[in-house]
């Protein structure tokens, strides 16, 4: 079956390529988090940014910058109660913007053999290039084996999963930090996801504090490990992670913002300021991601 999707980018004319960036509405309006945790992840970023622009109006964003974006949500029904916004709805909005978007999916882990056939027709009819693991939002420990056959679809599809690590703006500051975890986000889970799956391309993303040095060196280890810089400006990025970065992880960070609560325009901005070596700023904006994601373009007949 032919995908909506089919890739337009022309990655040799934009500037950049961020990897993660979060779709908080769909079509219909409905937001990916409940009130009180948007409300709470906008106190943790102090956001002063619009936190639900839709798939229209970010295409415009990242065409006006003269950049590609990953797009995705979260779906994370089972765990957080709260109904997700679409992949599907996604997925034909960034077929819309083909010049300018690249779409991931995410399905629900705990919805077992449901979740292994949504990967496989999100794959298939929509095209998605890849997909979006939240650990400490969806509950679960990537390492479980039970989640296993997701990733064995994933390998089949050809295409990267990307997981969420370290802290978490989404609960902070609540009481219990809303029932979420953060043990679910800790990276060394993902070493033994990574050794088990060695023709699964693994993106960690964020710095994964407070575990950075862990990440470092799983990343250093797995050759299909990569790392996404989003989440933080990077003037706080660790002293360890901006090294690693210039020296044996040269190849293997990437850019991302976090938008909406992270824009590319501030972190540009800082990472104008970071001291990494002029060789490797083209391979942390665009060259990297492109190694990692391995997107097929479709040529025009």
């Amino acid at each position: 079956m032919t995908s909506k999707y089919q890739c337009a980018v022309d990655f040799d004319a934009i500037e950049a390529l961020d990897v993660h960036t979060h779709v908080e509405v769909d079509g219909c309006g409905h937001r990916s988090l409940d009130d009180e945790l948007m409300a709470a992840s906008e106190k943790y970023f102090k956001s002063g940014e619009d936190r639900t622009p839709n798939i229209d109006a970010i295409a415009d964003y990242y065409r006006a910058r003269n950049m590609a974006a990953v797009v995705f949500t979260v779906d994370a029904g089972a765990a957080s109660g709260h109904s997700p916004n679409s992949v599907e709805d996604i997925a034909e909005g960034a077929a819309r913007h083909n010049d300018v978007l690249i779409p991931f999916g995410s399905v629900d882990p705990w919805q077992g053999k449901a979740a292994v056939r949504r990967v496989h027709r999100l794959v298939d009819e929509f095209g998605v290039q890849g997909f979006k693991f939240h650990p400490s939002l969806q509950g679960f420990e990537p390492n479980d084996r039970r989640f296993y056959p997701i990733y064995e679809a994933i390998v089949e599809a050809g295409v990267p999963a990307l997981f969420h690590t370290g802290q978490t703006g989404i609960g902070a500051g609540l009481p219990g930090g809303h029932g979420i975890k953060l043990r679910y986000s800790d990276p060394m889970l993902l070493d033994d996801v990574a050794a088990d799956f060695p023709e699964l391309t693994v993106i960690m993303a964020h710095p994964s504090v407070p575990w950075a040095d862990a990440q470092i060196s799983i990343a250093t280890h797995k050759s299909n490990v990569f790392v996404d810089l989003s989440g933080w400006s990077p003037k706080y990025f660790p002293p360890q992670l901006v090294r690693a970065a210039n020296s044996m992880l040269k190849h293997k960070v990437l850019f991302g913002s976090d938008f909406p609560v992270l824009t590319p325009d501030r972190w540009m901005k800082d990472f104008a300021q970071l001291e990494i070596k002029d060789e490797v700023r083209p391979l942390v904006l665009k060259t990297n991601a492109i190694a990692a994601l391995n997107i097929t373009v479709q040529e025009n007949s």
